[in-house]
């Protein structure tokens, strides 16, 4: 009997396991840390090259233009990010991998939207606009290292898993 008893025991505490909710890692890898900065920046250009376009009239290039063909340059690059994101968010259990990603751009977004609408346009534009014009000289290697280092006025949402 005590076998038994014992038997289902075991039986039940791994059924259990099956049914528990998948814990969230607390924690990126260095990958996914650049992945999420990498696709901040990347909306972070797309908003400042919206409402920054007309900054490079006086030098001869829109700055819209100008973040268009840089996220042509790189679309292999930002389309890897996408994949690292997607892949942890299915890992953490997340139901909407996409949507959960579309929603993270979007808060990306509307935080330096939110910038736009604090300052002046003029203020904004000449704060903002050089790193459209930055980021479009850049080769791979640089916006990955841009996009590795962590700035702590821009952290990513989760900390670097140490190891």
């Amino acid at each position: 009997m005590k076998k038994i008893t014992s038997l289902m025991m075991v039986m039940a505490s791994v059924l259990m396991l099956d049914i528990q909710p998948v814990k969230a890692q607390e924690c990126y890898s260095k990958a996914e840390a650049e992945a999420e900065q990498g696709l901040r920046i990347h909306s972070e250009l797309m908003v400042i090259g919206l409402n920054c376009q007309h900054m490079g009239a006086r030098i001869g290039m829109n700055l819209y233009s100008q973040y268009r063909q840089f996220t042509a340059d790189h679309a292999d690059l930002f389309s890897t990010y996408e994949k690292i994101m997607m892949k942890y968010f299915k890992q953490n259990g997340i139901e909407n991998p996409k949507r959960q990603l579309d929603t993270l751009r979007t808060d990306f977004g509307n935080k330096i939207s939110n910038d736009v609408a604090a300052m002046r346009p003029d203020v904004f534009c000449s704060r903002y606009a050089p790193r459209v014009i930055k980021a479009s000289t850049m080769d791979k290697t640089d916006l990955r290292q841009w996009a590795a280092t962590i700035y702590p006025e821009h952290p990513v949402s989760k900390p670097v898993c140490s190891g």
